[in-house]
């Protein structure tokens, strides 16, 4: 335990000390203000302008970007000394009110720190002034970004259901063919570039060799040794080293056709135009062998390996099959927009060539979603977290699949691929995301030494599969169109944090609150543990009290280590005062039990009337302390079931300590002997046993009294001190063993209650009975 808390102490300080690097490495550069102004005036010319282009407009918010981040860290310049000189201000005190004056000296002192103030405020409020200048032309910049890509968006091209355009589209295509035809040809004629072709011919042909092998063969290989370490994992990690290898059946093909791609393009006899063709081509290849893999990691074809979803065999099949041709489309689109790039393509042939395409992701994902809708994610048939994840993908295709293409048939190309290329793109992230998870579990049974079936109950992967989710939240907002300089300014408002207050608060803050509560927490935990196991032992403090002590230092520096964290974040607390003032008050009408019964454990933990392993009776409730809290005590009874009692009721309420400071204890016995008996004599007897039973102290004496007549007998109280009045029930029944021994060997009869009964007018009673006797039916007739 000690170990590991010095393990976290030293992480926390390796993290502060690579903070406290970081922060001292970022320090406030000078800025040239003259360039700033003439950046700044030329961008708002730009604006009002509005005829650049979106490239040139990218540009120029990445050089604001740029200037504002210096801006941002100047402001933060000279803080140290003003803070210093503002101390010295407020220690002169408040300006004299109405017609007083203040003495001369101190006036003049006021005035020369006041003029120091301004002379060192005035970088931070020069790089303010720019920060909120450049601030305000990123988003004028944005904007104008934003309805150039709205306009696009709605853009409305000719409608590629016009038979009309079908022949233009043909006769553009064997125009491009032409085109690429030509330019190779003339490249092939000409002696140099054929000079160079055999110069790098050896290169070449190795590399389409090799590429080719791997393209043909690579995927075979790897699937084979997959399959057999999953059908083999027996043993934790092998699911891992499954899924590792497996992304060889991706990776060998890709690698293939980069090499087959880069053969090609090496011969110098590829113009910029094939050479954009070939590269889309490797990119419709390396979807395919993406959409192989992902559809055997979630649809396996061998039935005796599990697959994410429960599906039977023919629905696996066919989900393989969507799977591939989703990416085989999407490859194919990626072909046709570079095809549509070249200057022969006008934007009706783009529509003709594009149409079939949607109409063919449209088709599978609408089948897509009837074979999700049909998925047992859940075996009770609850409708499960999982259940409706895959009931709303399964609408959202759906709805995709119609909407799609009608847009790209209407005419409205840009709409129908925003939506239907981004939906193929999420399905394979989201595939990733679900063939991550068997991994994910079997890397924790290896950390955890469990078995699958507890990794798979377990909350820990379930937390880091919520984390990929969340941190594949950037890459789908990319996905759905959102600009990386978006995703930038994101990031840059978050870590520029919130105010509260006069105070600013941000991720550093956070951190560093973070890193020095775990510093005194681990240094609290630490400093319990050596009281606990080293200082209090040796004292002469019973174990209540040291349990006392070791938890009340245990809450001291935990509140010691919250103060001091706040502080060393630098959240001024004075600022959230009225807040804190606020909040205290509904707290303190809400949680006035919980405030109780707090204060009553403080109580508790000081006064010590009750310690753990004390024998008590509190409300009704008997049995051992186990624990004392700040809130609660927790009591074994002798049931062997835990009571659960707030500390407010020990401090308000009336409590028996059986143990409290020593052990000894009075056991009463009562017993009755018939009238007639000798009540010396019993007396005597009863004397004589409590004072053979062992654990019955000798001084004070055991006695005997005789308590009286009672209605059956002659009652009789036998009192006598423990030593443990832990052992009162064994003695209780020891002694009444004993007392029913001697008194059978004496003769003492003990009674039992007698009762006799007195029936008033019992000749109405026999009359009664023989009327009954009377209206008898003979034997074998029912009565009436």
């Amino acid at each position: 335990m000690i170990r590991r808390y010095i393990g976290l102490l030293l992480v926390a300080i390796s993290l502060l000390f690579t903070a406290s690097v970081v922060a001292q490495e970022t320090a406030p550069a000078a800025i040239d203000y003259t360039a700033w102004e003439v950046a700044a005036t030329r961008a708002e010319n730009l604006m009002d302008g509005g005829t650049a282009s979106t490239a040139f407009f990218e540009n120029l918010r990445s050089d604001l970007v740029d200037w504002r981040a210096q801006f941002l860290v100047a402001q933060t310049t000279n803080q140290a000394r003003i803070d210093t000189i503002q101390a010295q201000i407020d220690a002169l005190g408040p300006l004299p009110e109405g017609d007083a004056t203040e003495p001369p000296a101190i006036a003049e002192r006021r005035t020369a720190l006041a003029a120091q103030l301004t002379l060192a405020e005035a970088p931070r409020l020069n790089a303010t002034s720019a920060y909120n200048r450049a601030d305000g032309l990123i988003r004028e910049v944005d904007t104008l970004m934003r309805d150039r890509e709205t306009q696009q968006l709605i853009e409305l091209n000719p409608t590629p259901l016009n038979p009309i355009n079908w022949g233009t589209t043909l006769a553009a295509l064997r125009d491009v063919a032409l085109s690429l035809n030509a330019d190779l040809t003339s490249r092939v004629s000409n002696p140099s570039n054929r000079d160079a072709m055999i110069q790098t011919a050896p290169i070449s042909l190795g590399l389409l060799v090799l590429g080719l092998l791997l393209l043909l063969r690579g995927r075979r290989w790897m699937a084979r040794l997959t399959e057999r370490l999953q059908l083999g994992a027996v043993r934790r990690g092998q699911v891992t080293v499954a899924f590792l290898v497996s992304l060889g059946q991706m990776a060998l093909p890709i690698i293939g056709v980069g090499l087959v791609g880069t053969a090609l393009i090496s011969t110098e006899m590829i113009g910029p135009n094939l050479n954009e063709l070939i590269l889309s081509i490797m990119a419709l290849l390396g979807s395919v062998f993406f959409s192989l893999w992902l559809a055997g990691r979630l649809f396996p074809s061998n039935v005796n390996l599990d697959a994410a979803l429960e599906f039977d065999t023919n629905a696996r099949t066919a989900l393989r099959r969507i799977v591939v041709a989703v990416g085989f489309l999407l490859g194919v689109g990626t072909v046709t927009e570079t095809v549509a790039s070249f200057n022969e393509i006008s934007p009706a042939n783009r529509g003709v060539l594009l149409l079939p395409i949607y109409v063919g992701l449209s088709l599978a994902y609408w089948r897509l979603s009837s074979l999700l809708r049909g998925s047992r994610a859940v075996d009770d048939g609850s409708p499960g977290f999982s259940q409706r994840i895959v009931g709303m993908l399964a609408q959202a295709l759906m709805l995709v699949a119609v909407c799609g293409p009608i847009l790209a048939a209407i005419g409205y190309l840009n709409a129908a691929e925003a939506i239907m290329t981004p939906t193929a793109l999420t399905l394979g992230l989201l595939g990733v995301l679900v063939a991550l998870q068997a991994p994910i579990r079997d890397i924790y049974a290896v950390i955890s030494r469990g078995t699958a079936e507890s990794a798979a109950e377990s909350l820990i992967p379930i937390l880091i599969n919520f984390a990929l989710a969340f941190s594949a939240l950037p890459m789908l907002a990319l996905i759905w169109g959102m600009r990386v300089e978006q995703l930038t300014e994101i990031y840059t408002a978050f870590w520029g944090g919130f105010r509260v207050g006069g105070t600013t608060i941000t991720p550093s803050t956070i951190l560093a609150v973070i890193l020095v509560f775990a510093l005194g927490y681990t240094a609290t935990r630490l400093l319990q543990g050596a009281l606990k196991t080293t200082v209090l032992p040796r004292t002469r403090m019973d174990a209540g009290a040291r349990n006392a002590m070791t938890s009340g230092v245990g809450y001291v520096g935990i509140a010691l280590s919250a103060l001091i964290a706040i502080n060393a974040g630098g959240i001024d607390l004075t600022a959230l005062g009225f807040v804190l003032g606020a909040l205290s008050v509904g707290i303190g009408f809400g949680l006035q039990n919980v405030v109780s019964n707090f204060v009553s454990g403080i109580i508790l933990l000081i006064e010590r009337p009750i310690s753990e392993g004390d024998w008590i009776e509190v409300g009704g409730n008997m049995g051992i302390v186990k624990d004392i809290s700040v809130r609660s005590t927790r009591i074994e009874t002798f049931d062997k079931t835990d009571v659960i009692v707030p500390n407010a009721d020990f401090i308000s309420g009336t409590v028996t300590n059986w143990t409290r400071g020593n052990t000894t204890g009075r056991a009463i016995v009562t017993v009755g002997v018939a009238y007639g008996t000798d009540t010396r004599r019993v007396q005597e007897i009863l004397l004589e046993i409590v004072r053979t039973v062992p654990g019955i102290a000798a001084y004070p004496e055991p006695g005997v009294d005789f308590l009286g007549f009672g209605a059956d007998s002659l009652d009789f109280r036998i009192r006598a001190i423990l030593r443990d009045v832990n052992t009162l029930v064994a003695t209780k029944t020891e002694i009444n063993h004993l007392i029913a021994e001697r008194f059978v060997a004496e003769g003492i009869e003990i009674p039992f209650a007698q009762r006799d009964i007195w029936l008033r007018n019992p000749e109405t009673l026999f009359q009664g009975a023989r009327a009954s006797v009377t209206q008898m039916p003979p034997d074998g007739e029912p009565p009436a």
